[in-house]
């Protein structure tokens, strides 16, 4: 409603993008809505994008199903809500698809946060694995290239040969060889 009294007050939309810190463009669209249809033509509508598939009651549900465990659906290796497992439970119980980061959307809306289970499990064996990097990992791992193979160029090998006799510099290059 800044915009509408900065309007009303003869200030342009110039004037108006700077002191509101918006774009000039956003000013004259809101100038143009102003002029059209007064003040209640720049109130705000809510917020945009596609509205929650859920209802209020499945909602509810689901914070309960939420607050029962990942375990009491079936994930028993660990208890934590990933979004994945959020947007499949929400597929199980109510049929609608969701994708991963709308589940996530979602458990911030109720409150709660999508956990990322650890990388390393908790029975990984610190010395079977430093073993077999230094045994089977030589073994398998290709060999790189010699640092004499490389180039700086990615079409073809410098080559002193081509360069042209009477180049800047080229009877340095014969000394140097």
């Amino acid at each position: 409603m800044q915009a509408a009294e900065l309007f009303e007050h003869k200030i342009k939309p110039p004037e108006v993008a700077r002191r509101l810190r918006v774009s000039p463009k956003s000013a004259y669209q809101w100038h143009q809505l102003w002029r059209d249809g007064g003040e209640q033509a720049l109130a705000s509508r809510g917020p945009s994008g596609s509205r929650c598939r859920l209802s209020p009651r499945c909602l509810e549900k689901l914070a309960a199903y939420l607050d029962e465990g990942p375990a009491a659906h079936g994930w028993v290796e660990d208890q934590v809500w990933t979004a994945a497992r959020v947007a499949t439970l929400i597929g199980r119980k109510f049929h609608i698809s969701y994708s991963v980061s709308g589940a996530t959307r979602l458990m911030h809306r109720l409150g709660s946060s999508p956990q990322v289970p650890a990388r390393r499990v908790a029975e990984r064996d610190e010395q079977a694995v430093t073993l077999w990097k230094e045994a089977t990992w030589a073994e398998v791992k290709e060999p790189g290239r010699p640092a004499g193979a490389t180039s700086a160029s990615r079409t073809r090998q410098a080559s002193r040969d081509s360069r042209p006799k009477d180049a800047p510099g080229a009877d340095a290059a014969t000394l140097r060889r």
